[in-house]
């Protein structure tokens, strides 16, 4: 069973008279593994994340989590997805721990499984020794690890990641790389990402999308062979990725 399936998916933002359709007629099938999102500013990878999390409603086309249209029952679907958002917010005086235990939770987790499974998390993102520090004292960096243990806490089958490596520096991000290659031996992840590097690195998958529509989706080597020497990049990957995003601007990218 597919993760992730949508066809011709279209979701608009912005109100009636200036709105416009930040994912427009997408279809897209994910299963288990790592996926990259990849694409420019104002391709439509956050609202495409946001409404794979079900936080925002898709306006047409069709959509369906582990097997579930998202038009559907979500509160189910919702304890079996894992998200990180872009930004997200806290309360400055949580501790970490405290944190991590108020998302699993939210998420409806067995009260018994919860601290066993905070300990997982913080120790997976190497945070177990600032488990009692409180959320405000910790750097942006250390923030984004908690937001990821917090994304995990619940062994989710469908895990969003948006932007999960701001503010990590490079030990961090390799670290990262390692633990959603594990994850994505279980579960569908999809990490939305500028970094093209890293999905590279990690992913099994990449999507592409332009303009909210989607421009590529294969593994890594078959981005990589999109390119020439005459495009932008300082890899293989990377001159695949602006020749693709070049031609689907009509070569005005």
């Amino acid at each position: 069973m597919h993760g992730i399936e949508a066809d011709g998916l279209v979701v608009r933002v912005g109100g009636k008279r200036n709105g416009r359709n930040a994912v427009n007629g997408l279809s897209l099938r994910l299963s288990r593994g790592v996926h990259g999102l990849l694409g420019p500013n104002g391709a439509g990878k956050t609202t495409l994340i946001r409404t794979l999390a079900t936080v925002q409603a898709p306006s047409a086309g069709t959509l369906s989590l582990l097997g579930t249209p998202a038009n559907g029952r979500l509160r189910p679907v919702r304890r079996r997805l894992g998200y990180l958002p872009q930004h997200f917010g806290f309360y400055k005086r949580f501790k970490v721990r405290e944190f991590v235990e108020y998302l699993a939770w939210l998420k409806e987790m067995p009260p018994a499984a919860i601290p066993g499974a905070v300990n997982r998390a913080l120790e997976r993102v190497g945070l177990t020794d600032r488990a009692d520090d409180r959320m405000k004292s910790l750097s942006g960096g250390m923030v984004r690890r908690v937001g990821i243990a917090q994304a995990i806490v619940n062994d989710p089958e469908v895990l969003l990641l948006d932007e999960p490596t701001v503010g990590l520096d490079p030990a961090q991000r390799l670290r990262f790389r390692e633990l959603v290659t594990e994850l994505g031996q279980r579960s569908c992840v999809l990490i939305s990402t500028h970094l093209v590097e890293d999905v590279a690195a990690a992913c099994t998958d990449v999507v592409l999308v332009s303009e909210g529509s989607l421009v590529f989706q294969g593994t890594p080597a078959d981005l990589a062979t999109a390119g020439t020497d005459d495009h932008v990049g300082d890899s293989p990957i990377e001159r695949g990725y602006s020749a693709l995003i070049s031609a689907s601007a009509g070569g005005a990218w």
